[in-house]
């Protein structure tokens, strides 16, 4: 069978990795974030108070990418 050469060939994704970007400490406590799984570069956008950010990051065991 010939192959799509229309289809793009996508690298491999690790779905055991998470991925978390912080964007912006808020007024009030919240924490607005983007949370990846496999590839980083593709992300949403969440917002979670401070404490359940620090849950859902540790739940997770997330790879920090804000953090030098």
């Amino acid at each position: 069978m010939p192959t799509d050469t229309l289809t793009p060939t996508l690298p491999a994704v690790d779905t055991s990795l998470r991925f978390v970007r912080v964007l912006e400490r808020l007024p009030g406590g919240l924490v607005s974030f983007e949370f990846a799984i496999g590839w980083p570069e593709l992300a949403v956008e969440l917002l979670l108070p401070t404490a359940a950010f620090d849950t859902f990051c540790q739940a997770h065991q997330v790879q920090r990418l804000d953090e030098a």
